[in-house]
């Protein structure tokens, strides 16, 4: 349920009678608006309450009035109104007893009776030519004066005062409604006030523990720092300090926001939700306001629990980057310390904070009595992976025969996300088919379509490229199959899919977290496989392996640069999470020039190895190669009728399966890349 605000700007907790019926305010706008539209009415409908007199023109002034001598006299208003003055004797006639019958007005004892407007410069030149060319008329007198419109010059001063007067009514308005830079209701003047959302007692949460899956020791963390708030004696009766803030600490999807809704929904105190982007404002020292107001708030509402999502962006190191310094984030830093910890430390408030870049962290931030705990959130393991599978799926209409611990096996690296995308794209599928229910080959469908993207069936590959590809893929796929530590193999396919991939092999990467150096040569060796086939079988090679060689160069600098895997280097890492040396090498020419001869050297040596074992297979590439050609996607059970089963001992999964989720360029991270045509 959404919060409503006073109109100061402050949280006021929904649930507190904020549905009531009010009583209608008085707008003074409405009173501004309708003042200027009568003043606007009367500045152009004036002239209509002083008119006394019978509208004619110049045309009927010569040619009738003058021609026939009933003028006495005319007088020339402030150079552009003329008044005529009519014999008493002429109103008599016909016409004009019928002009003022037709303007409905009694006729004047006194003149002027008639009037029309011209310029007396250009009237005195037609009554010059029109006396000249009518000799028996006789000149009538004309007399000049000026009157003063007061009525006119008071709205003329007036107008553009309202008028702005009213343009700033508007503005103030509009910025306390949220639409200019304060923001909120208040509007500028309540610019330095918290945006925080609050989610008090009766505030209905549709997310509960209950919806949170795959993080059983987050979300036990979570859950206790929930019950101090509730039962602080349990606790304190030991001795023990309530904590004063966690921060979750995760990759993208891991369910690090899900997780602090999900308190929000089964906390029973007081929670404060905002982005740490909240913070940050046009105007200086909004930041360091909004933070204090927060707290100010918090403190009313204690014991409560805050929390800021992304809290990076208010976060990061101080004067790490000089050039990069921003003062009004480095203020809003400042007073975010102070009140999680300062001379006037609070008890009853616990700040909870998520971030997938704790490494930018400011380490002030980061001690004990600010964040007294890190609760990493890292991507599911296989039996996280099935218990998310089973919330996401609820509620989509499944078919029985669905095996979900084998979905689960399918998607190793796979974040709480991704199983939601392809929860969603399994049932978009089964209902673009007019399926009744969703079965496993909509899901195999689905996680092929994260995986690679979409599926291009109108794009023309020639005959020749198509048989580079088939051997590429064939290649990938028998160092795979021979090779003792490589992902096993589960699918090979030359169905192009996205913007890059002309084809791919999908493999099964291991749920292991220590990788030794046979394990990560044997990955390259089957990463060089696409390109060693195609020298092996046509004598030259293509652009295909782009992916594959960018794959296996970050590794061979990884093993002799990070992980100490190289004799000649040593044991020494040069691994620099802070970035602290991004315009400096911490080793010299000497260390750098060894550095790429030795990871040359380690390639080298692997394409040798892979081009080796390639020749004495050569006979299984090309009937994999052929049959590739033929049916164009390859599974499991395929490969082994082709060449029989894998030397090594491996817990055959399915026919189709999954690999790590592929990168922005098509290529799959900790397995081997697709076959890019780029």
């Amino acid at each position: 349920m959404s919060q409503e605000q006073n109109e100061r700007g402050r949280i006021r907790p929904s649930g507190s009678g904020g549905d009531e019926r009010r009583t209608p305010k008085f707008n003074i706008t409405w009173l501004w608006v309708a003042l200027f539209v009568l003043l606007l009415g009367f500045n152009f409908l004036g002239s209509g309450f002083k008119q006394t007199l019978v509208k004619t023109d110049v045309t009927e002034f010569k040619n009738t009035m003058l021609r026939n001598g009933d003028v006495e006299k005319f007088e020339t208003v402030n150079k552009k109104l003329i008044r005529v003055y009519i014999i008493a004797d002429s109103l008599k006639k016909p016409f004009y007893a019928a002009k003022y019958k037709e303007s409905k007005m009694k006729v004047p004892k006194e003149g002027p009776h008639f009037e029309f407007n011209a310029d007396d410069r250009i009237l005195a030149d037609d009554l010059r030519d029109f006396y000249k060319d009518n000799p028996q008329v006789k000149e009538v007198s004309n007399f000049s004066k000026d009157e003063p419109d007061y009525f006119a010059s008071i709205i003329n001063f007036l107008i553009p005062i309202l008028l702005f007067v009213l343009l700033f009514i508007l503005l103030m308005r509009k910025m306390g409604t949220g639409g200019g830079a304060g923001g909120g209701p208040g509007g500028i003047f309540s610019i330095g006030k918290s945006r925080a959302t609050l989610f008090d007692k009766g505030t209905k949460v549709n997310i509960t523990f209950n919806d949170v899956a795959g993080l059983d020791e987050a979300k036990v963390e979570v859950m206790e720092i929930v019950d101090f708030l509730k039962n602080p004696k349990k606790y304190t009766a030991l001795g023990g300090k309530i904590p004063k803030g966690a921060l979750l600490v995760g990759p993208p999807g891991t369910g690090k926001t899900l997780l602090a809704k999900a308190m929000a929904g089964e906390a029973q105190v007081p929670f404060f939700s905002m982005s740490g982007s909240d913070f940050v404002e046009l105007f200086v020292g909004v930041g360091a306001s909004r933070v204090r107001d927060l707290f100010k708030q918090a403190r009313e509402k204690a014991p409560c629990i805050i929390f800021i999502d992304e809290i990076d962006a208010i976060g990061r190191a101080r004067g790490k980057n000089a050039v990069m310094s921003n003062d009004e984030r480095e203020s809003t830093l400042n007073q975010m310390l102070v009140e999680m910890d300062g001379f006037s430390g609070d008890s009853g408030i616990i700040v909870l904070a998520a971030t997938n870049r704790p490494d930018v962290l400011d380490s002030a931030l980061l001690r004990p009595g600010r964040f007294d705990r890190q609760i990493t959130i890292d991507r599911p393991d296989l039996k996280g992976r099935e218990h998310i599978f089973k919330v996401h799926l609820k509620p989509i209409k499944i078919s029985q025969k669905l095996d979900i611990y084998k979905l689960a096996e399918q998607t190793p690296g796979f974040a709480g996300a991704d199983i939601a995308n392809v929860c969603n794209e399994a049932a978009l599928i089964a209902a673009r088919k007019n399926k009744e229910a969703v079965d496993m080959a909509d899901f195999q469908d689905a996680i092929d379509r994260v995986i690679g993207g979409l599926e291009k069936k109108n794009k023309i590959i020639s005959p020749d490229e198509k048989k580079i590809i088939a051997y590429h893929e064939a290649g990938h796929a028998i160092c795979g199959w021979y090779l003792e530590h490589a992902y096993p193999l589960l699918k090979v396919t030359i169905v192009p899919r996205g913007t890059a991939a002309l084809g791919y092999a999908q493999y099964t990467p291991k749920e292991q977290y220590l990788y030794n150096t046979d394990q990560l040569i044997d990955q390259i060796c089957m990463t060089l496989g696409g390109r060693a086939s195609e020298e092996i079988f046509f004598g030259k090679i293509s652009t295909g392996a782009q992916n594959d060689l960018q794959q296996i160069t970050r590794t061979a600098y990884a093993m002799v640069t990070v992980y100490g895997m190289n004799d000649k280097v040593g044991n020494v890492s040069y691994y620099d999470p802070q970035n602290e040396n991004a315009f400096t090498k911490p080793y010299s020419e000497e260390t750098s020039k060894l550095i790429d001869e030795e990871v040359r050297k380690l390639i080298d040596g692997a394409y040798v190895r892979t081009l080796k074992l390639l020749n004495e297979k050569k006979e299984q590439v090309e009937k994999l190669a052929s049959s590739l050609l033929e049916k164009e996607v390859l599974f499991q059970s395929d490969v082994e009728t082709l060449i029989g089963k894998r030397p090594y001992e491996e817990k055959k999964i399915l026919d189709v399966d999954h690999t790590e989720p592929h990168s922005h360029d098509g290529s799959i991270s900790e397995g081997v890349p697709p076959y890019s045509g780029s």
